[in-house]
């Protein structure tokens, strides 16, 4: 696994400062806890045999600033239960505010209605962490950013992109085109073409199915050169490998693709296994699959940004300051 150059943190007070950890990735709330030199809170998180969640938090927490790092990733709905769980308990242990940190936000592509008579449901998660008793919520590189306006409550948007800036850095730029695999990730890519001072692209795609999707037409220039795709989440990985596919067909020397989060499912790794992408870059908003080793993927651990981050929000200081990459 390998990351960004660590900073060191600020010195910041850690008194009255609490983290627990849900069953989903205690992995990085361990590394989390190790930069902090504090102990990971002690609290008993078990299913019951009809698959009912029970919480109790063991340590005392009244008066506590208490985070919560729980990735609602696959499962997703057991995953997001258990964090509502756990928030209500703290709360019911009379901590004195609660923080949701969210590595990976799920829910997040149903943002809006688009079609007739479906759900909002990012909006739904976003009411019942609140209702739960959440009172801020610290995430990372929402499929949508206006998703933070779906809080009732502070909502802390942090961008890996930093991160993962620091692991490409050093690599030639001058030969480099960055491409969006599609018409809505052009903001996030023409940031990273900002960052690296290098050429822009997109891909036009048409999704046959949630699984299936079909790369149709590009802009940008191709031929002879180095590829990074970038994009915030994979799952099956067709709209990368689709990309990937019509870049290498013209011309492109190499295609790497840089992606936050990666929940990626069977169909993903026998899309990977073709060989399109000479390389994935993702990081460890959830927790990396042990098959990562027989493919060219690199993990970049988020634990560093989030440290500070939570260090941040517990002393009521800026966390403006984890957005800035190579002065901007």
């Amino acid at each position: 696994m390998c990351g960004g150059t660590e900073k060191n943190l600020p010195r910041m007070k850690i008194d009255n400062l609490k983290i627990f950890t849900g069953r989903r990735h205690p992995v990085l709330a361990e590394s989390i806890c190790k930069q902090l030199s504090l102990p990971l809170g002690n609290a008993l998180v078990e299913s019951f045999p009809d698959s009912e969640t029970f919480v109790k938090i063991i340590d005392h927490i009244r008066g506590d600033d208490v985070f919560i790092i729980q990735p609602t990733s696959r499962p997703s709905n057991d995953s997001f239960m258990e964090l509502l769980i756990m928030i209500d308990a703290a709360r019911r242990a009379s901590a004195k505010r609660i923080t949701a940190v969210l590595p990976f936000f799920g829910y997040a592509r149903q943002d809006r209605k688009d079609q007739p008579r479906v759900p909002i449901t990012a909006k739904l998660v976003a009411n019942l962490l609140v209702a739960a008793g959440a009172n801020r919520v610290l995430t990372l590189d929402l499929h949508a950013t206006q998703i933070q306006g779906f809080f009732d409550i502070p909502c802390d948007h942090l961008y890996a992109s930093p991160v993962i800036y620091e692991y490409l850095k050093n690599q030639p730029a001058e030969n480099m085109t960055i491409f969006s695999p599609d018409v809505g990730g052009l903001k996030r890519a023409q940031a990273y073409a900002t960052l690296f001072n290098c050429q822009l692209g997109f891909i036009a795609k048409r999704r046959i199915s949630a699984e299936v999707v079909e790369a149709t037409s590009l802009v940008g220039e191709v031929e002879g050169r180095d590829i990074l795709i970038v994009d915030d989440m994979t799952e099956t990985a067709g709209t990368l490998t689709a990309a990937a596919k019509i870049l290498k067909d013209r011309g492109a020397k190499t295609v790497r693709a840089a992606v936050t989060h990666a929940v990626l499912t069977d169909s993903a790794y026998d899309r990977l296994s073709e060989k399109w992408l000479d390389e994935l870059i993702v990081t460890d908003s959830t927790p990396p699959d042990p098959r990562y080793a027989d493919y060219p993927i690199t993990v970049l651990t988020v634990a560093n940004l989030l440290t500070e981050a939570i260090l941040r929000i517990h002393n009521n200081l800026s966390v403006t300051s984890l957005f800035k990459v190579k002065g901007f």
